[in-house]
């Protein structure tokens, strides 16, 4: 999840340093870019003199999105390139960070940043589908297909705009006749004439170049004729190949000695040809216009990466959009054209999307990129080819520190350490060399970074190049919170499939506000079994678990060393089997298409494979947490049909299994594997049949679900909140409302959670949140997010009103986890920019909890009997304003 300011505003993260290296933007609505939605989150960085990163989050009326903006000033001005990145070593595709590492920019520049690039020959050879200049050097036309040659491309002088490139190539023969050449390292060969590959081919291997004839060049002369390699030319030699009668002809005539000159470039259908170029697919914004792609195949939302220009080709904007995720829903294309054209494109070209979309972003002072956003598929994807900006990197005088709290969190306890990087960086925001020298206005802080905290309160960390302070300096905000009360294992399960696999977690301090900050492995004393774990700092904050025997269950114990507050870990590697449905009640599930039948062995559920088809438990079926995949067992018939196991995420999201195809007869035991990025927890709604070849009928039976051996996680132990009261503390406040059945004794009002207006009662604003729909359904959330943000301008204004109450009538998953810490996060910037109090009631909750989050109060009242509050709005720092008797306590 990424709600980008919530570790500035709640982890305290506030960088004091120089402000082009780190400035975080507060969210707005609207905000240049945006649609119809609001913006929930802004981040933004300088990575070189006109390169900037721009992130940010936003909440659609359908979807999150998340959303992350290279923009750079291209030309002599900066002196910031846009330059073809290939994956080298000819290898095929890599991962982006895998070439970046690779690329040599030149003597006096560097790598800043990167995308990801072109589509390409993915179930092939890998080789980039649309044509590829570098430094002014043809390396691929583009293949047949529906990019047509369509590319970016930049000039000698850095400016850009968008092209179709075509190939102006020929080969001449002994005797001097020459004909076209139809294909230069393209991926797919072209139908007929002659193809050459060199060793700047991008492919894994090459394609499939037909039965015909093949000859290898080098300096201008056939060395070797036969049937064509699969392996990559090597450097200095061409692989000529024709389709054809009559060039495959005039190929095999070829004798090794023969002068063959091969000839080739790209062609711009307009203007001088570029000098860096890079395919792809799809012209998002044409003429300043936005373009509409409805009803095209590639128009579904998805994650997607563009490129755009300004009309001068000066302003270069590489933007990244992820997608297939519940945190982010991704763009048609259509809505990526209106996206790039409200960023100030005007014209824009869709690069390869999908798990490939991959943004990479230097860091003040580091010699790596870092990547930036969500790739859909859990890790990046390998990819064909890619942009990378480059920057003069001429060593500059120090210009500051970037200062960093281990992990990035600018929080501690008292008596607990902070451990703190100081990076160096030059005027072009290059590494620079330089010894950092550490002061705290409170606390201390030696040498080594590492930062111990003393009293509650702010304090301001300096690193300085010399002893005494002054410029260039960096310096980051700490806040040291209240005594830690309560410690908590993130997770509190950790399950491994076998020896050698590893997970990390996180412990979390919480003061009696409710504000939470890590942990750090130094603080902490670890106790656990040594001959089955092996447990390591992770150097990020954390700790990683590493099994050391294939089958175990266990328990880790973590413990505060100042304090000696603990916290459980439970631990499980290998894997059992835990029954989700055995289908004894076959006949409960309800569907056409399916029936009771004999099973493997005893009851068993049929399902015909046809459409519509499909069987629904009397019940969803909860899998447990940790489940890595789902076993199924199926009786086939041999026509190819699927069995598919349909479940539904923590926030309704579907996921759908698909099993082989039944192409056997009998029974046999398919394992589906859950998807890394499926939302927990999981439930299975339905079972349904895709037809195969033929019409078909499969036969189910023993769903499972394989986890690890963990046990339940440790029970917490925490005591009840200081605001439950009773009867009596809650009524000797000022004045006193209540919530559900009859009205409480003395209560001036009583909340039903069917109230549809915000209103004012003796210093309280209540704002009543319908939760009647989902956050994406219909734009419920927005409406939400909206009406909360206008009741907190309001009440943030209101010299009379000294505290907010937020009121939702219980709907469990309706407000989807993103929505529940937007929420909790407007609410503690309220709180803390305001001075004035807040707290979230919810009414008809089936049990009464109590509890706090960043000091905003937080209570759900049960819908059996009322629910006591007593309220004093202004109540003085330090007391908390209400008090509260749940039902039964006398209320």
């Amino acid at each position: 999840m990424s709600l980008r300011p919530l570790l500035a505003a709640l982890l305290g993260a506030v960088l004091l340093g120089p402000a082009p290296a780190y400035a975080a933007t507060a969210p707005g609505d609207p905000a240049p870019g945006s649609g119809d939605g609001i913006e929930t989150a802004r981040t933004g960085r300088q990575l070189a003199p006109g390169v900037r990163l721009e992130s940010y989050d936003r909440l659609e009326a359908d979807r999150w999105l998340r959303i992350d903006e290279l923009v750079a000033d291209l030309g002599p001005r900066s002196g910031v390139r846009a330059e073809y990145l290939g994956t080298g070593g000819g290898a095929g595709p890599v991962t982006l960070a895998e070439a970046a590492a690779r690329y040599r920019p030149g003597p006096g520049r560097r790598v800043v940043a990167a995308v990801n690039g072109d589509f390409f020959d993915i179930r092939g050879t890998g080789a980039p589908l649309g044509p590829g200049v570098s430094s002014g050097r043809l390396l691929h036309s583009a293949s047949r297909g529906p990019g047509g040659g369509a590319a970016v491309g930049f000039g000698p002088d850095g400016a850009g705009r968008l092209l179709r490139l075509g190939l102006d190539a020929a080969v001449t023969l002994p005797g001097g006749r020459t004909y076209p050449l139809a294909g230069y390292n393209a991926a797919k060969p072209p139908a007929g004439g002659f193809a050459a590959y060199t060793a700047d081919w991008g492919g894994t291997r090459l394609p499939a170049l037909g039965p015909g004839p093949a000859v290898e060049l080098r300096d201008g002369r056939v060395t070797s004729a036969g049937a064509a390699p699969t392996a990559r030319p090597a450097p200095g030699t061409t692989l000529l190949t024709a389709r054809g009668t009559a060039q495959a002809a005039a190929l095999a005539a070829l004798r090794p000695g023969d002068a063959v000159a091969v000839t080739a470039r790209a062609l711009p259908a307009s203007g001088p040809a570029p000098v860096t170029a890079l395919g792809g697919r799809g012209t998002l914004v044409a003429g300043g216009t936005p373009l509409r792609h409805d009803g095209e195949a590639n128009d579904a939302a998805a994650p997607r990466t563009a490129v755009g220009l300004s009309r001068d080709g000066r302003r270069l904007s590489l933007v990244a959009v992820d997608g297939r995720q519940r945190d982010s829903g991704g763009l048609t294309l259509t809505g990526l054209g209106a996206l790039m054209h409200r960023l100030g494109a005007y014209e824009a070209l869709n690069l390869d999307g999908g798990g490939s979309t991959t943004l990479l972003a230097a860091h003040p002072g580091a010699a790596a990129l870092t990547l930036e956003n969500s790739p859909s598929d859990g890790t990046p994807r390998p990819v064909a080819n890619g942009l990378v900006l480059t920057a003069p990197a001429v060593p500059g005088p120090l210009a500051g520190f970037r200062v960093e709290p281990l992990g990035g969190a600018g929080r501690v306890f008292p008596g607990l350490t902070r451990t703190l990087t100081a990076t160096a960086y030059d005027t072009a925001f290059a590494p620079a060399a330089a010894t950092p020298h550490w002061s705290a206005d409170r606390g201390r802080i030696g040498p080594d970074g590492v930062y111990r905290a003393a009293r509650p309160g702010p304090a301001v960390v300096r690193v300085a190049a010399a002893p005494s302070a002054g410029p260039p300096e960096g310096a980051v905000r700490l806040d040291v919170l209240g005594p830690l009360t309560g410690l908590r294992a993130v997770p509190d399960r950790i399950g491994l499939a076998a020896p050698g696999e590893s997970a990390t977690f996180t412990v979390h301090g919480y003061d009696a506000q409710g504000a939470a900050a890590p942990v750090e492995p130094r603080d902490l004393a670890l106790e656990y079994d040594r001959t089955r774990w092996r447990v390591t700092d992770d150097g990020r904050g954390g700790l990683t678990v590493t099994a050391l025997v294939p089958q175990a269950a266990g328990r880790l114990t973590a413990t505060v060393k100042a304090t000696g507050a603990t916290t459980r870990l439970a631990l499980g590697v290998g894997s059992v089997a835990a029954p989700l449905a055995g289908f004894e009640d076959a006949a409960a599930w309800t569907g056409t298409g399916a029936a009771p039948a004999e099973g493997h062995p005893g009851p068993g559920l049929a399902l015909e494979a046809r459409a519509g088809a499909a069987a629904t438990p009397p019940r969803p079926l909860p899998v447990p947490e940790l489940a890595r995949a789902l076993s199924l067992w199926v009786g086939g018939d041999g026509s190819g049909a699927r069995a598919v196991v349909e479940l539904a995420g923590a926030d309704g999201a579907a996921v759908t299994l698909r099993g082989p195809a039944a192409d056997w007869t009998g029974w046999r035991e398919v394992r589906l594997p859950l998807p890394v990025t499926a939302e927990q927890p999981l439930r299975v709604t339905r079972l349904s049949a895709v037809p195969g070849a033929r019409a078909g009928r499969l036969l189910l039976d023993t769903l499972t679900a394989t986890i690890p051996p963990t046990g339940p996680a440790a029970r917490s132990t925490a005591r009840p909140d200081p605001m439950v009261a009773t009867p009596a503390q809650a009524a000797a406040r000022p004045w006193r409302f209540a919530t559900a059945g009859a009205p409480a004794r003395g209560a001036e009002l009583v909340l039903t959670g069917a109230e549809r207006a915000p209103f004012v009662h003796r210093g309280v604003r209540f704002v009543p949140l319908d939760t009647a729909r989902r956050t994406l359904d219909g734009g419920a959330g927005l409406a939400r997010m909206r009406a909360l943000r206008q009741a907190l301008d309001t009440a943030a204004r209101e010299p009379g009103t000294a505290a907010l109450a937020v009121v939702l009538p219980y709907a469990p998953d309706t407000l989807d986890r993103k929505e529940t810490a937007l929420l909790a996060l407007r609410l503690a910037e309220f709180r803390r920019t305001t001075g004035k109090n807040a707290a979230v009631i919810t009414v008809g909750a089936p049990r009464f909890t109590a509890g706090r989050t960043e000091g905003v109060l937080t209570v759900a009242a049960p819908r059996t009997g009322p629910t006591l509050f007593g309220a004093d709005a202004f109540a003085p720092p330090g007391r908390d304003w209400l008090s509260v008797a749940p039902s039964g306590s006398g209320a």
